[in-house]
């Protein structure tokens, strides 16, 4: 199957609204990958609970910290949220990645990381996240069955100085 059916199969499937959920060992690499980033007392954020892969492994991993989340299945909508968080993991819903992005850097963690589809990193975003002081500290690259393309866990932090990878917007001709 070609890339070019795949991606027309993703546009045209059933729901639209289809939930795609991280699989737990994702969850796992994705949770040692910012444990670095974390300190004692942090609170931990979950923006997009879905069925709790994440937050459900929040005391495993960070056991002195606190957690919150947010579900709008279940009435807690993220861009309504108003509280404060240190650091912010998940798998947002790439289809408003940069409202996603600008509601994560006006609550000012130290910490963002989100697992987001290969094709949602654009220098643009970098860019964004490093004209608001996040600069991007960690980035893994993974592939999850069924899902399109490659995927990146992404961990920007406040207390870098320069990206982890190299960029530019030069049009080359």
């Amino acid at each position: 199957m070609t890339s070019t059916h795949i991606s027309h199969s993703i546009k045209a499937r059933k729901n639209v609204n289809d939930k795609f959920y991280t699989p737990t060992d994702l969850v796992k690499v994705h949770l040692n990958l910012v444990k670095d980033f974390v300190i004692d007392s942090d609170v931990i954020f979950e923006p997009f609970y879905g069925s709790g892969n994440y937050f459900n492994l929040f005391s495993s991993y960070f056991p002195n910290n606190t957690y919150d989340y947010c579900e709008i299945d279940l009435g807690l909508d993220f861009f309504n949220y108003e509280k404060c968080c240190n650091v912010i993991i998940s798998n947002p819903p790439y289809s408003c990645i940069d409202k996603v992005l600008e509601k994560s850097v006006s609550l000012n963690p130290h910490t963002i990381s989100y697992l987001i589809g290969q094709g949602n990193l654009t220098t643009k975003r970098i860019e964004f996240m490093n004209n608001n002081g996040y600069f991007l500290s960690r980035l893994f690259l993974c592939k999850v069955f069924q899902w399109y393309g490659m995927s990146l866990i992404c961990v920007f932090t406040k207390n870098a100085d320069k990206n982890c990878i190299l960029f530019d917007r030069v049009v080359y001709k």
